[in-house]
């Protein structure tokens, strides 16, 4: 019988028939979680610990190809860069420092701080001049011209080392170069004195090109360090939940593997950065890493006074709201996961 000669409630009765049966026959594509293709994480040049151990050991690779999902690891030269790429959606994830992590999420951008990259107490940045600078003290720096990539960490620990001294930063001729460009610069003699993390400033150290004038793990002050961060863009997070707690259940698996076998962890830093093995070490004392990823209260609280030093010296703009920007429910699912799994 035609369906237009049906009676008006036969028709109704149809209608809601096939509606629960379309509900049924859909059930399984609604249980289905969405996957991306794609899953692309950003960092530091040459990468943060855990990242490296990623790449190196391809246990990204290895967690998602089951799925069909391929992972794209990018280092960027500077955390701003990465921000940026995480903002606009260009990568997903980020392992980068607290700096650039803290402008993005007071900008207002659709991101989420998920979890720790590292917390290192020693507090990772050199100052080192050439062997035979007549610069002894930092204060000495006044009027010099000191090369570091603005908006990182070190620019921000520089500020307190010097503001320690009565000096500020706007004393000091500050130039916006990589350690590529900075270490041959200051050979040159093109620039007074670099600022920038232990690995690769000691290296220059232990070739003789550069003396320490400056060792934050050693003179500055506890407080200033801070944690580095992972950091989610905020449309891929609502679109693939179990995506990115999944990611964060192999990074704290990563933290633990790393605590429980310091040499190799140590060898595969050395060997991925170029780093001196002393000075790795020198980071990481006591075979002690620091990677894990939960946000304690004691995190927030260290972000919070970073942020107001930031804006005080004027590298921040706007303010974080902790509230929406934060977010433990990631690792939360991710650590009962990585418990589940043991």
């Amino acid at each position: 019988m035609p369906l237009a000669s049906l009676p008006r409630r036969a028709i109704l009765r149809l209608a809601a028939l096939s509606l629960a049966l379309g509900v049924v026959a859909g059930a399984p594509a609604l249980a289905q979680s969405p996957k991306p293709e794609v899953i692309r994480i950003g960092s530091t040049a040459p990468g943060h610990l855990k990242f490296i151990l990623f790449r190196n050991q391809k246990l990204l690779e290895k967690e998602f190809e089951k799925d069909g999902i391929k992972v794209e690891l990018t280092t960027f030269d500077g955390g701003s860069a990465a921000s940026v790429a995480l903002g606009s959606g260009a990568i997903d994830l980020t392992y980068i420092g607290n700096n650039p992590s803290l402008r993005l999420g007071a900008s207002g951008a659709d991101v989420k701080l998920i979890g720790l990259s590292s917390w290192v107490p020693s507090n990772e940045t050199l100052v080192v001049v050439r062997p035979d600078s007549p610069v002894k003290t930092l204060a000495d720096l006044k009027g010099k011209r000191v090369a570091y990539l603005s908006g990182t960490v070190r620019h921000s620990t520089f500020a307190k080392a010097l503001e320690a001294e009565g000096v500020s930063i706007d004393d000091v001729e500050s130039l916006n170069i990589g350690i590529e460009n900075s270490g041959p610069a200051l050979a040159r003699g093109d620039v007074d004195a670099i600022v920038e993390s232990t690995g690769p400033a000691q290296k220059l150290v232990d070739a003789g090109q550069a003396r320490v004038l400056f060792d934050a793990g050693v003179s500055g002050k506890p407080e200033w360090a801070v944690p580095h961060l992972i950091s989610v863009n905020g449309d891929f997070a609502r679109t693939y939940p179990q995506i990115v707690e999944r990611i964060l259940k192999v990074d704290i698996e990563t933290a633990r593997w790393a605590d429980a076998h310091p040499d190799e962890t140590i060898a595969i830093f050395v060997e991925e950065t170029g780093n001196s093995e002393k000075a790795v070490r020198s980071s990481y004392s006591e075979g002690k890493f620091y990677q894990n990823p939960e946000i304690m209260p004691r995190a927030i609280e260290a972000l919070k006074g970073e942020e107001r030093f930031m804006a005080e010296a004027g590298l921040l703009k706007g303010k974080v709201n902790y509230d929406t920007w934060v977010d433990r429910s990631f690792y939360d699912a991710a650590a009962a996961q990585a418990t589940a799994s043991n």
